[in-house]
């Protein structure tokens, strides 16, 4: 399970034993020694795992982590030398995922970062099942649809729809072809029925219905689900 990991602690030494640790488990490993270079090398580099070091030179680890937060989700492992349940909670608060107080012993380091990896790994394996066209996604896990992260909502038999077209982006569908992946929850749904899901689903998608940019129709064919870039209609 190799991942980047950026390191932001101000001491050193402690900086090399966290380094040696990472590369030996096969992780790709940048070191920083303050936080105004955390923020700026975590923007560039977009980390898997943020190891943050609380007491820092020019920002410290819980603005560092405020920051960051608010424009990423990077996993943070927070270390610092105080105990205090407050100092604690204040990190958590922040976002940070796990929080260890110093002195504390490598090998249970490498214990938590392993955890916490297997959570984005397993929060990237879920954000995978989601089908993306552009702006719109469909989640067949949970069924739900969103444009431009909002929520919308579908029938059973638009749902399936467009869960087929999403699967394959820019793919001309005929009527027949997109009634065969309804049929068995629609049994009465007709070729010309899906003009009329077709015709509410752009009302659900698009910016104007009326000059769609996203659910097209394919003259002669049928209908395909294309990336609209920004969604602006021409």
């Amino acid at each position: 399970m190799c991942a980047h990991v950026l390191v932001a602690e101000d001491d050193a030494m402690q900086a090399e034993v966290i380094r040696r640790y990472l590369e030996h488990e096969g992780h790709s490993v940048l070191v920083v020694h303050d936080g105004t270079s955390a923020i700026t090398r975590a923007r560039d580099h977009r980390p898997d795992l943020l190891v943050l070091d609380v007491m820092m030179p020019g920002a410290d680890g819980l603005e560092v982590c405020r920051v960051l937060r608010a424009e990423s989700d990077v996993a943070v492992l927070m270390l610092t030398a105080r105990s205090t349940e407050s100092d604690l909670l204040a990190g958590l608060d922040l976002g940070a995922d796990d929080y260890m107080t110093k002195p504390y012993s490598p090998r249970e380091l490498m214990a938590r970062v392993r955890t916490l990896l297997r959570r984005v790994r397993r929060v990237q394996r879920a954000d995978e099942r989601v089908l993306r066209v552009g702006a719109v996604a469909v989640d067949p896990v949970r069924h739900v649809v969103e444009v431009g992260g909002d929520p919308v909502e579908c029938t059973p038999v638009e749902f399936q729809l467009l869960e087929a077209m999403a699967a394959e982006p820019g793919r001309a569908f005929t009527r027949a072809q997109l009634l065969e992946r309804v049929h068995g929850t629609a049994p009465y749904t007709t070729e010309r029925s899906i003009d009329v899901h077709v015709k509410n689903l752009r009302r659900k998608l698009e910016p104007a219905p009326r000059r769609p940019v996203r659910l097209l129709t394919v003259y002669g064919i049928g209908y395909k689900l294309v990336d609209a870039g920004d969604g602006r209609v021409p």
